[in-house]
């Protein structure tokens, strides 16, 4: 029978395929004394084997995938899986404490978490117990008989459905298996339906019960641009479904003949599309999807992908291979912006009352400056390689902006002094502070550029999470303070003879895009997907004539749906 599971859109498009749920399989195990020693010792030999089998398959499609350097986790734990010691650890609890095979592995496991545990701060020390865990969860759940979901093993094209999908699943993904994404919990701007539109891929987010409600192998239509789920679709719902999809891939294919285009409005106004990126593995995406920049490198994921702090050097060539691909535009990185909805698993949380308002971002930099430092060196010796703009996050006072700029300078000097190479480097700041909105004209004297981040800023001014779906509603790009901050912060860099750029989601808003280019912004940095179609709409718009609507809906706009109205009336026919 048909149901219908409502959510939040999330990312445009119609997917319809069968359920994979990413959930997490129940792994407990419990002591069992055993007495045919021979035959348990066989149980763990097979299971070792479908272990080996398994990781080696990961590791061949991340290779092909992802690339050689995100590969390497996998070949450390190979040769754990290898280690005559570790292994023999195991079989020697299976002989001589008479043990289930699944709890001699639990056994090895409490003893290396024993060992390593306290030596946290070594790296090499602190992969090698993130390896371990990872390889005995694979071990017990062929030794369970339950499967471990995984997106790096998916064959066929599937729909993927989870509580919320995270950075660390999302690198795994095939975007020629995965068809689309569905999620218990998330907004329109939260990480789960940035990483969904960053792949191009149709998603719903906050539907609440979907974990619960979806079965594993179960036919559905995904429709991320209306935000539901239909289970059960009929004959003709399933056609209807799949003739939206091919549709849309040929209306990508136009779109993508616009991908080398230079972005000039109806009336000649040229400005900047960016691209936003996670990872080094965008790159392809961002470099096929013409964008004439990167607006917005989330350094966070090279963090949070990580199984220790990421060293000096280990940053210094990830931004190099971004540099230097890029080259010769620019690449906007953004430092450390962790805390909130992004926490590092190897970093004893805070556990904060109110996270989204704490120790986040450039504070958790200003506080931890060992990290800030090896970063920010990283950042200038990769300098030399290409284009940088350098931009620090969640800026709220002066006194933050000026202390982060004076351990820049420091470290700056210090590498001068050891004359190592670099080039000239932007710096700059995120506005998503209403502080720092409303004092940009102070800001936009102490920086090179600004760059608004709307997610933030439209969650902080209007007091609603983003990722909180009871207070969705209130989560609103178009309203009327929302404009004013914005078209504030224009102004005020111009004023400064500075650019002011956006890598917000709302950058590639349709809706947004008129007034966006009416108020004068200089640069729009969005998903790689969304950069053709955007570049498409601009063509279609007078900067000039827009000048106007954008002064009506920040003086005169009362509500959100007001200034819609009023950006339909205005544009007849090209939002479409």
């Amino acid at each position: 029978m048909k149901t219908m599971l409502k959510g939040i859109a999330a990312s445009d498009g119609v997917a319809c395929g069968r359920v994979y749920r990413l959930d997490e399989p129940d792994l407990h195990v419990s002591q069992q004394t055993v007495t045919d020693l021979d035959y348990e010792l066989n149980r763990f030999h097979q299971a070792l084997e479908a272990t080996v089998s398994e990781i080696e398959t990961i590791k061949t499609r991340v290779n092909k995938n992802l690339g050689a350097d995100r590969a390497q986790v996998f070949i450390a734990q190979l040769a754990m899986l290898k280690d005559q010691d570790l292994m023999g650890h195991v079989e020697q609890n299976i002989r001589e404490k008479q043990v289930n095979a699944e709890f001699a592995v639990a056994l090895v496991t409490t003893t290396v978490e024993e060992e390593l545990t306290e030596l946290v701060d070594n790296p090499y020390l602190q992969d090698r117990l993130t390896n371990w865990q990872t390889v005995a969860k694979r071990l017990t759940a062929h030794l369970l008989g339950v499967t471990l979901p995984d997106l790096a093993l998916v064959n066929d094209p599937v729909i993927v459905v989870t509580h919320d999908l995270i950075a660390s699943e999302a690198i795994a993904v095939n975007p020629q298996q995965v068809l689309g994404f569905v999620t218990d919990v998330g907004g329109r701007t939260s990480h789960s339906s940035i990483l969904a539109r960053s792949l191009n891929l149709p998603a719903v987010v906050g539907t609440q019960t979907a974990t619960q409600t979806l079965n594993n192998g179960e036919l559905v239509v995904v429709n991320g641009t209306q935000g539901n789920v239909m289970v059960g679709p009929t004959a003709d719902e399933i056609a209807v479904a799949r003739r939206t999809m091919v549709q849309r891939v040929k209306n990508q294919q136009r779109l993508d003949k616009l991908a080398h285009h230079e972005t000039v409005s109806k009336d000649g106004v040229g400005v900047t599309l960016a691209a936003n990126m996670g990872t080094a593995a965008d790159l392809a995406r961002v470099t096929a999807s013409g964008a004439e920049g990167v607006g917005l490198f989330r350094t966070e994921f090279l963090y949070l992908d990580a199984q220790h702090l990421p060293t000096e050097d280990e940053q210094f060539a990830i931004y190099r291979q971004v540099l230097e691909t890029m080259a010769p535009r620019s690449v906007v990185i953004r430092t450390l912006d962790v805390g909130g909805d992004k926490e590092l698993p190897y970093r004893p949380s805070q556990n904060e009352a109110n996270p989204f308002m704490g120790a986040r971002a450039i504070r958790q930099s200003l506080a931890h400056q060992q990290v800030f430092r090896s970063q920010l060196r990283a950042l200038i010796r990769a300098s030399a390689f290409g284009h940088l703009s350098l931009m620090f996050p969640m800026i709220a006072t002066l006194d933050e902006l000026r202390q982060a700029k004076a351990i820049y300078d420091d470290e700056r000097s210090k590498l001068t002094a050891k004359r190592v190479p670099m080039g000239k480097i932007a710096v700059g700041m995120m506005v998503e502070v209403p502080a720092a909105a409303l004092l940009a004209d102070r800001f936009a004297n102490e920086v090179d550029f600004m760059s608004i981040g709307t997610n933030d800023l439209i969650g902080y001014t209007l007091a609603a999470d983003r990722t909180n779906q009871n207070v969705a509603y209130l989560y609103q790009p178009y309203h009327p303070a929302i404009l004013r901050l914005i078209d504030n912060v224009i102004s005020a860099g111009h004023a400064a003879g500075i650019p002011v750029a956006m890598c917000g989601e709302m950058a590639g808003d349709p809706i947004a895009l008129p007034l966006l280019l009416g108020m004068g912004l200089d640069e729009f940095s969005m998903a790689p997907s969304a950069i053709t179609k955007t570049r498409q709409v601009i063509g279609q718009l007078d900067a000039h004539e827009l000048a106007a609507l954008a002064e009506t809906t920040v003086n005169s706009a009362s509500t959100s749906q007001e200034v819609v109205t009023m950006v339909q009336a205005a544009v007849p026919g090209v939002l479409k």
